[in-house]
């Protein structure tokens, strides 16, 4: 006995599906995710039925985008070899110019039976979509209809309007994304702009008074602060080119809302950059103040009012007797110059004396300093 009718067909779609599984074609890991915003879509069905005018429908509806269709049979002998014609053929579509390969395909047909299905489940379609470089839907029959071309697409849909709402998203959904991600990012430079404020008048506050190095590290980072002060400004900038050419992509519509956002950002700018050049100026002011009473304080002051700053060979400060006694020769510093003092020899054997010489012109010796 041989199995006739639909029993026939079910045997045969059985161990269909059985081989092309263990060659892997229905494997998990093949499974590629679908595009964010398809720049095309492409469409294989009927040009002639509700289907195509349900999927361009719903598009219009949540995100309008470029429909190519490749028209096919889509019951009977001829739909299996022309649906797997259509899916090579939007693969080998060049990727720029026009036509150009979709983003995203879309094999579609209403519902039916086993056999008006059947062309669905032959297998050069299944090859023709498990080899395909663009992503497919798969949106043959309603829901309870299953076919192998669902088994060996990326994603499978249960109806064919369905499959339109998985390939786009809802623009006006991305248009209040793009409200609310530029005023937190106006909030945010706000918030940058105020803590790096604060952090400019914590520094000025813990200035040193007498530390010359001090002075100039803190002035390093004043003016890394009044760089970074700067950047916000920039990068804000930057993301406003950034939001125009987003802008462009959309709708008018939507283009609107979008300008109004960047004019918000732009008139916080406007309004935030002034105060933070008056606070980096005034504090300015303050370091140069604090620079000049340092100087004030330096040993060189000190030497002017007839004192002298004496050093050993090595440069080291000698600060008592038993230290000059100790080193091979010193240096004693003036407020006008330095003069230099050499050890000599001593005649009566005991004791030790110093012959100076000024740097340059040779001087007489004055004897011992001690």
């Amino acid at each position: 006995m041989q199995a006739h009718g639909i029993g026939a067909l079910l045997a045969q779609l059985e161990e269909r599906k059985k081989r092309l599984a263990e060659e892997g074609l229905f494997a998990a890991e093949r499974k590629r995710a679908l595009p964010f915003l398809p720049e095309v879509v492409g469409v294989v069905t009927s040009p002639t039925g509700a289907v195509i005018r349900d999927i361009l429908h719903r598009l219009a509806d949540r995100f309008p985008r470029p429909v190519l269709v490749w028209p096919v049979t889509v019951q009977g002998e001829r739909c299996g070899p022309e649906v797997a014609h259509a899916v090579r053929g939007f693969g080998a579509l060049p990727a720029s110019g026009w036509p150009r390969r979709p983003d995203v395909l879309v094999v579609a047909r209403g519902g039916g039976s086993i056999e008006d299905l059947w062309g669905f489940n032959d297998e050069a379609v299944v090859r023709a979509v498990a080899a395909s470089p663009v992503p497919v839907v798969s949106a043959v029959g309603h829901e309870t209809d299953t076919t192998l071309i669902d088994l060996a697409a990326d994603v499978r849909a249960p109806t064919p309007t369905a499959a339109a709402e998985l390939i786009v998203p809802v623009a006006a959904e991305i248009r209040t994304r793009v409200g609310r991600d530029g005023e937190r990012l106006a909030a945010a430079f706000e918030r940058r702009l105020n803590d790096a404020m604060q952090a400019v008048d914590y520094a000025a506050e813990r200035l040193p008074r007498v530390a010359r190095r001090l002075v100039e590290e803190q002035s390093a980072r004043l003016r890394t602060a009044a760089y970074r002060l700067r950047t916000p400004a920039e990068q804000l900038r930057a993301r406003g080119t950034a939001l125009e050419t987003a802008a462009r992509d959309l709708e008018r519509g939507y283009a609107r809302g979008l300008e109004r956002a960047q004019s918000r950002l732009a008139g916080v700018v406007e309004r935030l950059a002034p105060a933070a050049r008056r606070r980096l100026e005034r504090d300015g002011a303050r370091l140069e103040a604090l620079g000049a009473r340092l100087e004030s304080l330096s040993y060189q002051r000190t030497l002017q009012r007839g004192y002298a700053l004496v050093r050993d060979h090595e440069d080291n400060v000698v600060a008592t007797r038993a230290a000059a006694e100790a080193a091979a020769a010193l240096a004693v510093e003036f407020a006008d110059g330095r003069l230099d003092v050499v050890r000599a020899g001593d005649d009566t054997g005991g004791g030790r004396r110093r012959r100076a010489r000024a740097r340059g012109d040779a001087a007489p010796s004055q004897g011992s300093l001690l």
